[in-house]
């Protein structure tokens, strides 16, 4: 069935029908939630904050955690009355289960929570204007519509890219932007469920990545965020003949070329994909944000080897000081794993003087969660739940006192901000400063949507004031 089948066998029943959309976990995460809103478009739904009126509500899932996992558990428990009352009133809701959750853990969805419609894995919601027309065509037979959904299970990866068949982006917020140039992972990282739930490595072809950036700059976009699981593996196929595949490096300094375009950033990155094509883009290009993360995970190599990260700790000071060799105001940022199996209190300090070494700007950290499927979820050396937590305060009062330290560090600095929103207080806007900190300024609000010169005058521990710079005519 072709899509303007779909649309056309649909657009009765989904005409000013209302969308919401959760979305948990990663960047990425992000980027599909706006692919979806915009495949579902041309069907009538039209996205919506209200859970009440929804009808169609998504969520799309994380599965890096649990916790993640059990969260979604409780927001399907909350939805579900919802449904119960539309019923009752003759009108339906569909719900769907998206993302990595769905992908690794799609039967046991629909066993838990039945009255689901639909659930589908990050590789397939291309395939949504169909789905929804499978659910809506079933709804009529199912025996209790309170309690059983339509069945629709689509967990398969695709022969094609998902990309080719993703319509045009329309959803768009603001002057800030994703735009996705990888995914998968083949690292296989111990703890990590990417490789399983995303698949193996994919890199767009250079002239696709630049026809949605071109797309991003007819919407208005100025600061573009180039995606991907593991984004500096990219090897996308170039535009002409003079080289067979572009590193993430050379793609930069072709976006930087777009004039609309004011900040460039990229995100998540591996050590072990770093080149020195890219180390120059942060030397050579300064619309490129002078902030990296550089996930580590662990400090020691002992721990670092048990990972499978391919890297050890030597490895990544050479890489930090490379990048501060090239660009000598970035900032870096980083994740870390406290507690992964076997990690004794050595490993732990060796994680403490690797933070102290490197210094960062900010930094995320969490207690190891084991995940079905992954090497590192059958192994015998779990750390205890009580250690873990110490451990992890104990890393993140560092990793406070470092950040705190960066945010004074900026107070006097002038730095350009892209401006968001509106904040809480009278007369203030909310943006965020190169170095992905919120800074709060008293402006006038057609600035918003605008990337503007900031003195910085105070901070916090998360946020910095300042005051717009007035530049002479």
């Amino acid at each position: 069935m072709t899509t303007s089948e779909i649309i056309s066998e649909t657009e009765n029943e989904t005409k000013k029908k209302q969308l919401y959309i959760k979305t948990y976990g990663c960047q990425m995460n992000v980027y599909d939630s706006n692919r979806m809103s915009d495949i579902l478009l041309p069907l009538g739904f039209e996205m919506t904050e209200d859970l009440e009126k929804a009808d169609m509500a998504i969520y799309n899932t994380c599965h890096i955690r649990e916790k993640a996992s059990e969260k979604l558990y409780s927001d399907l428990g909350r939805v579900r009355p919802h449904k119960v009352k539309r019923v009752a009133r003759g009108e339906d809701m569909l719900i769907a289960v998206a993302g990595c959750t769905a992908q690794a853990e799609g039967a046991e969805v629909m066993r838990r929570a039945p009255y689901v419609d639909m659930v589908f894995g990050p590789q397939s919601y291309q395939e949504l204007p169909e789905m929804v027309a499978r659910a809506m065509r079933t709804k009529e037979k199912r025996e209790d519509p309170l309690l059983r959904g339509a069945g629709v299970l689509n967990v398969d990866f695709p022969e094609n890219p998902k990309f080719d068949t993703l319509p045009e982006m329309t959803n768009v917020e603001g002057a800030s932007a994703f735009l996705s140039i990888q995914e998968g992972c083949d690292k296989f990282c111990h703890f990590c469920v990417v490789p399983y739930t995303r698949g193996a490595e994919y890199s767009r072809p250079v002239k696709d990545v630049l026809k949605d950036a071109k797309r991003l700059i007819e919407l208005g976009v100025k600061e573009v965020t180039l995606l991907g699981q593991n984004v500096n593996a990219y090897h996308g196929e170039s535009p002409d003949s003079a080289s067979k595949e572009w590193g993430l490096g050379r793609l930069i300094q072709e976006i930087a070329e777009f004039d609309a375009f004011e900040i460039i950033r990229y995100i998540t990155s591996h050590p072990r994909d770093v080149t020195q094509d890219l180390i120059d883009a942060h030397k050579d290009v300064k619309k490129l944000s002078p902030y990296l993360h550089l996930p580590v995970q662990s400090g020691s190599n002992r721990i670092l080897k048990a990972m499978n990260r391919k890297h050890d700790r030597d490895f990544y000071f050479k890489l930090i000081d490379q990048f501060r060799e090239a660009r000598p105001d970035i900032a870096f940022s980083s994740d870390f794993i406290v507690g992964f199996p076997g990690e004794d209190e050595r490993d732990h300090k060796e994680t403490l003087d690797l933070i102290r070494r490197v210094n960062y700007a900010q930094a995320y950290s969490f207690k190891y969660s084991r995940r079905p499927g992954t090497p590192a979820w059958a192994s015998e050396q779990q750390v205890d739940e009580g250690v873990k937590g110490e451990r992890l305060a104990e890393l993140q009062a560092l990793l406070d006192e470092q950040k705190m330290a960066f945010n004074q560090k900026c107070v006097g600095q002038e730095m350009d901000v892209l401006f968001e929103r509106k904040a809480r207080h009278e007369g203030q806007l909310s943006g965020r400063s190169p170095y992905m900190q919120s800074v709060y300024v008293q402006a006038n609000p057609r600035l918003i949507n605008t990337v503007v010169p900031v003195r910085i005058i105070g901070c916090g521990n998360n946020s910095l004031t300042g005051e717009v710079v007035v530049l002479d005519n």
